[in-house]
């Protein structure tokens, strides 16, 4: 029941005014702060266990993405956490159970009281099905895609369908030697052409070869048509 008292219940439950230490100690507050070391750890423990090739920085990226506000307030919206709140007539009539910040700090508290109530684990089962299921996933199912070599993807579909190999020239070189912006083109046939800039002439090739390939797929059919 604390984890989902606002501190405004307890001030307007009491007749006489709440001490900041009563009133940390009926309220959520602490529960909260808490809930967020441990939320932290567990998404941490969980980046490195799934993403072994990521270094600190993309780590942190990543997590600071899972710990924001926002992805909170979704998963805090999947709990239905503001039907129960506790809160004060001021906050009740503001439209408290809706707020951003009251509902992800419910979150965090809740995670806490699983926590003192039945240690690591349970809290871990909850963070991981609520908060960081279908975030990794869609992080996964992103790096896959980055991973996918193109230029081998592209080569592989020109010659199922019969078409002479892509070739890739540069066709634009910008900025200082120490920072330079470079525009490949891939060419496939007379007709299929694609650009994009990248910070290396591999990069912009990649990308470049991403544009020929997701176009050539998703216009299969009329290429096929136009072949015959």
């Amino acid at each position: 029941m604390r984890a989902l008292t606002h501190s405004s219940h307890v001030h307007e439950s009491h007749r006489v005014p709440v001490d900041p230490g009563d009133l940390a100690q009926l309220s959520n507050e602490q529960f909260e702060f808490l809930g967020d070391a441990i939320l932290g750890f567990v998404i941490s423990e969980e980046l490195v266990r799934r993403f072994p090739q990521y270094g600190e920085g993309k780590l942190s990226r990543l997590k600071a993405h899972l710990v924001s506000a926002t992805h909170l307030h979704e998963a805090a919206h999947m709990l239905e956490l503001g039907r129960f709140l506790r809160l004060g007539r001021g906050e009740e009539l503001s439209g408290g159970r809706d707020k951003r910040t009251l509902i992800t700090d419910a979150l965090e508290a809740l995670i806490a009281a699983i926590y003192l109530d039945g240690g690591l684990e349970p809290a871990r089962r909850l963070i991981l099905e609520y908060v960081t299921s279908g975030g990794l996933e869609l992080i996964e199912s992103r790096f896959a895609a980055s991973q996918l070599d193109y230029k081998t993807a592209l080569q592989e579909l020109v010659r199922a369908r019969k078409l002479a190999q892509p070739r890739y020239v540069i066709a634009r070189e910008r900025g200082p030697e120490h920072s330079k912006t470079f525009t490949v083109e891939v060419r496939v046939g007379k007709e299929l052409t694609a650009q994009a800039d990248g910070y290396s002439k591999k990069d912009a090739s990649q990308k470049a070869a991403k544009e020929m390939y997701l176009t050539m797929s998703s216009e299969a059919p009329d290429l096929e048509a136009d072949e015959g």
